[in-house]
């Protein structure tokens, strides 16, 4: 990979994976609003901006972040299997995308309930906090690794430079 090209590519990663974590940020901020709130109408709110996020925001910036990063770590000297940190990096992503997409029609689900239903049911909704959570917790985890690129090569990497 070029020099400039490799640039590119790290802006995009960069880019997609730091809009990640804030789109989650944002979505746990409106799951609180919406475990918070005594309103009927922010609840309802709350849980139809979390759907649009989550499909127009979260999806797409998980989405880009993964495939990035495939790029990045194939393109350079890492390696997706020769360094511990990029293949747990690219395993925990790879996990958290796939929970994201098999979570987000129950978030469709449950906005649309919100959408529909009469105000007084809205109490039991919740907020989807531990789902936001967790997923927060995740991306930070894959960011400490990213940045800090702890020491270790693979079995793979070992065997390869034999």
């Amino acid at each position: 990979m070029t020099p400039s090209l490799r640039k590119f590519m790290l802006a995009m990663h960069l880019t997609a994976s730091v809009g990640w974590i804030g789109a989650v940020a944002a979505y746990l901020a409106l799951g609180i609003s919406a475990v918070a709130s005594q309103s009927a109408q922010a609840v309802r709110a709350a849980w139809i901006a979390m759907e649009l996020i989550g499909w127009f925001v979260i999806v797409p910036m998980a989405i880009a972040s993964f495939l990035t990063g495939i790029v990045m770590a194939v393109g350079t000297r890492w390696g997706l299997f020769r360094y511990y940190w990029v293949l747990f990096s690219f395993v925990l992503t790879a996990v958290a995308t796939t929970f994201l997409l098999l979570h987000m029609p129950t978030v469709s689900s449950i906005a649309d309930t919100a959408r529909e239903t009469t105000p007084a049911a809205l109490d039991g909704l919740g907020g989807d906090l531990l789902h936001a959570g967790l997923a927060l917790l995740v991306l930070l985890v894959i960011t400490v690794l990213n940045v800090y690129k702890p020491e270790g090569l693979t079995p793979f990497a070992g065997r390869k430079q034999r």
